[in-house]
């Protein structure tokens, strides 16, 4: 997510063809590798709110849902995501219970309301301005904020830095970033967010969970 102006960037990179792939592997496997154990990290939803920011398909809503959760609201810039995520949802019997909006978070943050858990999956190395999407995040958290992304490695750096350069070669105005995590925790810190647990998936990804204060 990085502004409705690139959103057909977005749409090509995150296509159709991606979202029939997110729900094929769902239904035939289940949530696996980081997204799983991101939806684990959210700790125990029993009836408790999930926003999912850039959630795709929403298969991670989904997990949530069946693990107790009452309701989720999931802010997708792309649009290619929605007749895919919408025919998923109707399969499990969760029509109803599921909100989906098209737009960027950050832009439309004033017209979300708080839930008690916000959940983004490999999308702030999507977005340009790290503090704004995790401080706008973190004000909609009531009780607990996870996220995934790329790890400061420099392996990771120049693997994104050489996806860039391919990206711009063909005329794509889609960036991915590794933002530091200092970044990251100072802007989820100043919203009440305090810091609780990071855990490393392979060589590139490593998620986070932060808590609001008791």
């Amino acid at each position: 997510m990085a502004g409705t102006c690139c959103a057909r960037d977005y749409e090509k990179m995150f296509s159709r063809k991606a979202a029939d792939r997110e729900t094929r592997r769902f239904r035939k496997r289940g949530l696996r590798g980081s997204a799983k154990a991101l939806a684990e990290l959210a700790g125990d939803v029993r009836g408790e709110s999930v926003l999912e920011i850039g959630g795709g398909a929403g298969t991670i809503e989904i997990e949530l849902l069946e693990a107790g959760a009452t309701r989720t609201t999931n802010v997708e810039l792309a649009a290619t995501y929605e007749a895919a995520a919408e025919e998923l949802i109707a399969e499990r019997g969760l029509t109803g219970r599921v909100e989906r909006r098209i737009g960027d978070f950050v832009s439309d943050a004033g017209t979300i309301e708080r839930h008690d858990v916000v959940v983004m999956h490999r999308v702030v190395c999507c977005y340009p301005d790290v503090e704004a999407l995790v401080g706008a995040a973190a004000d909609h958290a009531a009780r607990r904020m996870v996220l995934t992304y790329p790890q400061e490695r420099a392996i990771v750096r120049v693997a994104f830095r050489l996806g860039n350069a391919l990206l711009r070669l063909r005329g794509s105005t889609f960036r991915a970033y590794v933002h530091p995590v200092r970044r990251i925790e100072a802007a989820a810190e100043a919203r009440g967010l305090a810091p609780e647990t990071r855990v490393r998936h392979g060589l590139v990804w490593e998620s986070a969970a932060f808590s609001a204060a008791r």
